[in-house]
Order: C-alpha cells, then sequence, then structure tokens
C-alpha cells in the first residue's frame, strides 16, 4: 500500500534533476523522462481521481544520461566506434552493437548518480511499507549497508528512451526492461544495463535508417513497483481494433503471469472485444470472448539464477479464461477515460496502446503502460483499400490475420535470430515468435508467419506499423511451411488468416470515399460474417438490411439447438464427443448456443451503430438443419424442404419452440445487456398473419415484446401472401423487407435450384415487379417501412432505380455494391 506522496525536490530545477517521480512528470515531460514514464505520470496525476490505477515509482532522466555520457568522456569514443558501421551488414552491425554495449557497462556510474538512484528506491520500498525504523538503531557508517539488505521491494525496471528535438520518433520496444528486480545494488545495475541497451543493434539500425544522431537520443530509465501479476494474469489492450481501425470497440488480451510472454508473443493470449458507447451508458457489451491457449506464464524465479522464469500452464487452467467478464468490463472503463484523456490533451482523436497487470495478492488491476497507438491512427480514412483472391488454392496453415492485405513470395524458415543475414527481400518469412531483434529484417518481407503470438505480439504490432499482412498463433508453420516454397499469405478474408500453397492471383480496389452523394433512399448492406463486420462498416452506408442468423449457427456455433438442448439423449456417440469437446468450457451446453449467437449479432450491431441492423432470424430448411451437428435426430426428411418446416412455422411448434426460445434469450441479450438497441429482428417465411401473432407471443415469452424498450419486430416479404395480405400483415409487424429470391421462385412457381428451369428465374419478370410494387404502396399506405435485402439490386442496376421510383425506403445490398449502386441512385434521384 502505497503511504504518501513524495515531496518535491527543492532547489533542483527538472531539468537538472537525475530522477524524478512520476507524481512529477506528465505528458509536457516526454523530452525529459520519455514517452513511457511521462505517460505512467499523467495517469497518475489526472487519472487517479477517475479510477484508473497505476502502480507509482520513479524516473532517471535525460539530463542523468547526459551526465554519464559527457562525465565519462563516451561520447568520442563511440563516435569513433561508429566511423565504419554499416547497418546492412549484420555481422558489422553486430559487432559495434557489442562493442558500445560493453563501453557503457564497463564504465561506472558517477557516485552522485549512484546515490541518486539508490535514495529513490529507498524513499519507494519505504512508500511500500519497508520498516524505516529498524535500520535506524545503527551506526551512520552502518544505517546504509542496512537499508541495502532490508529494502527489497520488487521493482520492474524499464527504458524509455527520448530525443528532445525529435518528438515524432518513436523508440518503443528497442531497449530492455528488467522485472522483479530486488535490493539497490541490483536496481543500479539493471539501470546501467538499460543506460547500455540504448546500443541495441535494433536501436542502431532504427536510428541510422531515420536519419538521427546517436547522441540526440537520450534515456530514462522507469523504476515501477511491480505488480503480482506473476500469481495472476496481465495483457495488452487497444482502445481500437487494431486490424480495421474500427475506433468503437476496446480489445482486450490476457494471460497467465507475467505480461512480457503476452508482448513478445510468446503464447497464444484470451481475446475479447467490448463495445465503447453503450459500456459507457453503463452496459455490459462484451462483443466477443476467445480462448486462448495460454501454454506458458512468466512467473518469478524465485531461488533460482534469473530474475523470472516461464513454467507450463496445468491444462485446466488453459481451458478457462484469465480472467472475468467483471474485470474485463472494468479495463475497458479504463481504456476509455484513457483514451479520452490523451484525445483532450493532443486536441485530436488519440486511440491508445495499453499494457495492464492483475496483482494475484491483491486482486487489483492495474495500469503499468500506456502509449498513443501509431499504426490505425495515422491511416487515411478517406481512402478504401480493398485486396481480393481471384484465385485458390490449398491451405497449408492458418492462424490469426493482422491487417487486410495479401502477400507472397518464397517462403524463408529461420528457428534463431542470428541467421537472419540469410533473408532475403520478398521472402515470406516464417519463425517461432518475434522480438525486436528480428526487425532489422521484418521491413523486408513480403509477409510474416509466426507459430506463437496473438493480436498484440510483437510480430503483429510491426507487421501493423510496417503494413506488411502477417498470419500469428499458426502452431506448426515453422515444421508445415519450407525454405524456397511459394506460398501466398491472405489476410483478407476475415479473423483467419490463410496460408496458400503456391502465387495464388489477387487484386487491389481502391476507393476514394470524398464527397460522396446522400440518398433519399436509405442505402443498407447485407452482412453475414461478424468478423467482417468492423471492416466492412467503414464502407459508408445507413446500416445493414439483412444479417442473417445462419452464417453464425453453422459456422461459429456447428451444432444443431435441440442437440444442445437434448444433450444427454443424443444417440449418436461420435457426434455427443464432438459436441461435448465444442462445448468444454460450458456446462450447460444451450448456454453456447446463446453466447455464440449473441456474440455474433452483438458484432454486426455494434460495427453499424446506432444505425438499424436487421437480423433474420434462423431460415435454415430441414435438410440444412440436418447438416449440423446432431441435426439428424431431430430433423424430418422432407420431400421438399423449400417449401417445408422452415422460418415462422418452426417457432411457435412444440418440436422446435425451445431451439426458438434459445435465440430470443440470444437477441435479449444483445439488445437489453449490451444495450444495442439498434437490432430489429425480423421474421422469415410467415405464411400467414396468425403464424406472425403466434411467433410474436413466442418471443414475448423470452421478454422481448414489441414496443418495450423501443423493439421493432419485421416480416420478410417472400411468399405471395405477404403481398395479397400486407394490410393484415402490417397489423402484427412494424415493416417489410421484400426477400426478392424467393418472392420470384414462388411468384413464377419454380424451384430455384433446379437447373432444368434456371433461366426463366428472373426478378425483372413483370409478375414479381408487380408483386414488389402492390406491397410497397399497402406498406406505405398503412405507414410501414418497407425495404428489400434480396439479390436483385446489387446484380440489376435497373431493378434498383424501379425500386426508387415506387418509393422504397431502404435497399440493402451486397458489400461490394454499395458504393456503384449509391452513385446510381444518387444520380437517378438527383432526376427525378
Amino acid at each position: 500500500m502505497v503511504i504518501s506522496a513524495p515531496s518535491i525536490q527543492s532547489g533542483v530545477p527538472k531539468s537538472e534533476s537525475f530522477v524524478l517521480w512520476f507524481e512529477e512528470v506528465g505528458i509536457a515531460d516526454v523530452p525529459l523522462v520519455g514517452g513511457k514514464n511521462a505517460s505512467l505520470g499523467e495517469m497518475i496525476q489526472q487519472l487517479a481521481s477517475k479510477g484508473v490505477s497505476v502502480p507509482t515509482g520513479f524516473a532517471t532522466t535525460a539530463y542523468a544520461y547526459r551526465y554519464f555520457v559527457e562525465k565519462a568522456g563516451l561520447e568520442t569514443k563511440l563516435r569513433k566506434l561508429f566511423s565504419d558501421l554499416d547497418v546492412e551488414d549484420m555481422q558489422n552491425l553486430r559487432d559495434r552493437g557489442k562493442q558500445a554495449r560493453a563501453l557503457v557497462l564497463n564504465t561506472p556510474f558517477p557516485k552522485e548518480l549512484e546515490v541518486a538512484i539508490a535514495t529513490a528506491y529507498f524513499k519507494l520500498c519505504e512508500r511500500y511499507g519497508a520498516d524505516t525504523e529498524f535500520c535506524e538503531r545503527f551506526d551512520p557508517e552502518y544505517r546504509q549497508a542496512c537499508k541495502e539488505y532490508s529494502y527489497d521491494t520488487d521493482v520492474a525496471v524499464r527504458s524509455s528512451a527520448t530525443a528532445e528535438d525529435l518528438p515524432d520518433a518513436s523508440f518503443a520496444g528497442q531497449q530492455e526492461t528488467y522485472l522483479n528486480v530486488h535490493g539497490a545494488k541490483s536496481v543500479l545495475e539493471a539501470c546501467h544495463r538499460c543506460f547500455a541497451s540504448i546500443f541495441t543493434d535494433r536501436a542502431i539500425s532504427y536510428r541510422t535508417i531515420k536519419g538521427f544522431d546517436h547522441f540526440d537520443v537520450a534515456l530514462s530509465v522507469g523504476v515501477q513497483k511491480m505488480v503480482r501479476s506473476d500469481l495472476a494474469a496481465s495483457g495488452v489492450m487497444f482502445s481500437i481494433d487494431t486490424e480495421t481501425g474500427f475506433k468503437n470497440a476496446a480489445l482486450i488480451t490476457s494471460a497467465y503471469g507475467l505480461g512480457e510472454n503476452v508482448v513478445q508473443g510468446a503464447v497464444n493470449p484470451d481475446e475479447y472485444f467490448v463495445f465503447k458507447p453503450t459500456l459507457q451508458q453503463g452496459f455490459r457489451p462484451i462483443l466477443e470472448k476467445r480462448l486462448g491457449s495460454k501454454e506458458l506464464k512468466m512467473v518469478y524465479d524465485i531461488g533460482g539464477g534469473k530474475l523470472t522464469k516461464n513454467v507450463p500452464v496445468a491444462e485446466p487452467d488453459r481451458q478457462k479464461f484469465a480472467i472475468t467478464d467483471d474485470e474485463v468490463l472494468t479495463l475497458a472503463k479504463w481504456a476509455c477515460i484513457i483514451e479520452d484523456h490523451y484525445s483532450e490533451v493532443r486536441g485530436s482523436y488519440t486511440p491508445m496502446d495499453i499494457e495492464w497487470a492483475k496483482d494475484g495478492q491483491t486482486g487489483e488491476l492495474f495500469i503499468v503502460q500506456a502509449r498513443p497507438e501509431t499504426v490505425q491512427s495515422q491511416k487515411a480514412g478517406n481512402v478504401l483499400k480493398h485486396y481480393k483472391l481471384q484465385g485458390t488454392s490449398n491451405v497449408i496453415v492458418s492462424g490469426r490475420a493482422v491487417g487486410e492485405a495479401i502477400g507472397q513470395g518464397k517462403a524463408r524458415v529461420i528457428l534463431d535470430v542470428h541467421k537472419i543475414d540469410q533473408f532475403q527481400a520478398g521472402e515470406v518469412l516464417v519463425t517461432n515468435k518475434t522480438d525486436p531483434d528480428w526487425e532489422p529484417i521484418m521491413k523486408k518481407a513480403s509477409a510474416i508467419v509466426t507459430n506463437a503470438g496473438g493480436r498484440t505480439c510483437h510480430a503483429a504490432i510491426i507487421a501493423r506499423e510496417m503494413g506488411i499482412p502477417a498470419i500469428v498463433g499458426c502452431g506448426k508453420a515453422t515444421g508445415t511451411l519450407t525454405t524456397g516454397q511459394d506460398v501466398t499469405v491472405s489476410c483478407c478474408e476475415g479473423e483467419e488468416g490463410k496460408v496458400y500453397s503456391g502465387l495464388v492471383p489477387f487484386e487491389i480496389e481502391e476507393t476514394v470515399l470524398d464527397n460522396l452523394p446522400t440518398t433519399k433512399t436509405k442505402i443498407l448492406m447485407n452482412v453475414g460474417n461478424p468478423e467482417e463486420a468492423f471492416g466492412l462498416s467503414s464502407i459508408p452506408c445507413d446500416g445493414v438490411g439483412l444479417a442473417r442468423f445462419e452464417f453464425i449457427i453453422a459456422n461459429h456455433i456447428k451444432a444443431h439447438p435441440l442437440a444442445l438442448l437434448h444433450f444427454d439423449e443424443l444417440e449418436d456417440e461420435s457426434v455427443k464427443r464432438e459436441i461435448a469437446e465444442l462445448t468444454a468450457e460450458y456446462e450447460n451446453k444451450p448456454d453456447f448456443f446463446v453466447d455464440k449467437l449473441a456474440h455474433g449479432i452483438g458484432t454486426i450491431a455494434a460495427a453499424f451503430y446506432p444505425n438499424p441492423v436487421v437480423v433474420r432470424m434462423s431460415d435454415f430448411k430441414s435438410n440444412e438443419y440436418a447438416n449440423l451437428l446432431g441435426g439428424k435426430q431431430f430433423e424430418p426428411k422432407e420431400e421438399n424442404p423449400m417449401i417445408g418446416w422452415r422460418g415462422a412455422s418452426r417457432y411457435y411448434d412444440p418440436k422446435y419452440a425451445a431451439a426458438y426460445g434459445l435465440e430470443c434469450k440470444a437477441l435479449k441479450r444483445v439488445r437489453d445487456d449490451m444495450g444495442l438497441t439498434n437490432v430489429i429482428p425480423m421474421i422469415p417465411f410467415c405464411r400467414t398473419p396468425e403464424e406472425g401473432r403466434k411467433v410474436l407471443a413466442e418471443m414475448e415469452k423470452y421478454g422481448l415484446k414489441r414496443g418495450e424498450n423501443d423493439l421493432q419486430v419485421y416480416v420478410m416479404c417472400e411468399i405471395p401472401s405477404n403481398v395479397i395480405l400486407a394490410d393484415q400483415y402490417s397489423e402484427v409487424f412494424d415493416g417489410f423487407s421484400i426477400g426478392s429470391n424467393d418472392l420470384t421462385q414462388l411468384t413464377l412457381g419454380l424451384d430455384r435450384d433446379s437447373a432444368l428451369v434456371a433461366h426463366i428465374f428472373d426478378e425483372r419478370n413483370e409478375g414479381v415487379k408487380q408483386m414488389v410494387r402492390m406491397v410497397i404502396e399497402r406498406a406505405k399506405a398503412n405507414g410501414r417501412k418497407i425495404g428489400i435485402c434480396g439479390q436483385a439490386p446489387s446484380d440489376y442496376p435497373e431493378f434498383a432505380r424501379f425500386l426508387v421510383e415506387l418509393g422504397i425506403d431502404s435497399i440493402s445490398l451486397n458489400p461490394d455494391s454499395v458504393l456503384k449502386t449509391l452513385l446510381d441512385i444518387a444520380e437517378f434521384e438527383s432526376k427525378h
């Protein structure tokens, strides 16, 4: 527990102090103590009152570093050493770096600097409860020695480089960090090593390439009370989606033990997404939870020869999330507070990159670092770049996609950083994990693939900064890919990145978003995959006209809802084992369905918030339901499933109503718990108004009552009866969405899946257009919203213009059709 804040040093200006407490510095002091330490001081001073907890400590100053260099005459010696430096020659760089570090380490600190650091450390020990009276009983000549042995508070010692005249330079990750440092002697040794680390190979290379003089850069060292996360968990969080730049979600990663493993990419951490706008309104909007493997944890090496060590994580712990939902939400709130503060200080939107830790002794959460995010925040917001594969091949390995680009070339498998000189520009780097020592070759890679790591590991961060596609956490990439093998690394297909065999053709589309027109007709988007939602939200539109449950169920849940509800009664043992494995985290199997569906719907709703997101309740046919895990036991065999037991007819049927109840529970969680009331459920294949009333009655059983909490319910218009009885449907539902595919096949009396009559299928048929005309007229006469979410407007511009002419409220399009249709409709509206 902190006893009291230190008194400000008297008589010595900040600019000439060897040591400053975090409470004495703020964001304006970056030239003096570096960004890392200035940020810690800023948060302690400004955000503690808002509930953000930061362990305190002190920083050696840039003045202290320059005093050391000048007093020892190091600059002349180092300039001579670097006179023939060649950073492109790896051996030359290694030799010069090694000699520079040895020169610094073999030069003792001035006595006055040693005393300042040791004294500050003793005060830090006292602030955290060290006994100050014990040593006072000794004579003065023994008192200092007593303190050196008695004061043993564990601290983290971190480098923080700074350049007075280079405020935009970024030195993150180039210098050293030491954890679990005890005692004044060890603190002084760690500070000395940090000073020497200003000449790591990677730091020398960075400064040379950027054209910075090595002596324009100074080093501050932060000495901060350790958080005992070795007994709990730690991680990294961003106040922005790191891949798409979506501003309204916070990404949080967590793993057991000290945080270095997450930063370095040594483990695949748990991941969470939290929606910031409704979080700040008091809701609990955890959009996604993804369990990481978390094989290792870094702990104190008590009684050993090192400060820290990695140990395996027990299998039961690996199968659990490292922190609770409440802790996730607390961290996300802090991310919002920190982002808001830095945005205000800097006068512009400033997303943040934050490290956190949980103390296993007290259970408290702490922020241990925070810095502005430097990739997504720097991207031009007016250009939309879209990568698209134009062919396919065998997928060799897969993992977490970093970025949304595609890269290709010959693979180069390197497991030892000392062999990086084998790497050739344009190759695909394949390794276990990276750290800053790999950076000299990472910038030359066409893509990066690693076995380990999550979205906040070193490889992911550097790949984003350099604009290079990367796939991390592949597990077995170095054993599967071979040097010289042609590969294509694709990060443009959602959260899963894929490495394809060979050089698969691809294209890059760039769209400038400046000065787009506004249309009277609302332009909505069809979105199926939640993993693509954040990225798609950057396309200008008025919301989502069709989000389908089926994609989430088929790809994320995979099991039939009745198989989860009746898990103990499953007859197929192999299916039962597969479902048990799929739902291992869940004692109550139906909760798995609700969680996954809520996360999927919530992610799409959040991406387009506060615009409306119309989600269609499940509309599998019986043969499609049968293909889900366990489905065959519960599904009938129908001669014509297309017009059989589907849509609304299932929802109130006693044989399926409980399964529909799971959908309702998920929907209620999204609207009530996550606060995403922009979600509008839509009922498919509703044959009669009476069926509609029965479905609404089922929904009310689960707390979804039309009109309460602004709940609207729409109906798909895809059956001729929906058109003919539009007046009656208007009494039951709040709006219509035309499903042009089913409406066409049922109007023309054909099976759209039959190749024999496929040539007749055409939404532009006059009979179909008359049906569309009738329902738009009746909906508007009854004051109901009406839109279209079928394929026709995406495929046929003339059909879209026909709808606009009829006064349709909205047109929902496939993502690749949104911009061109928007421009076409704007031009059409301007002339009519």
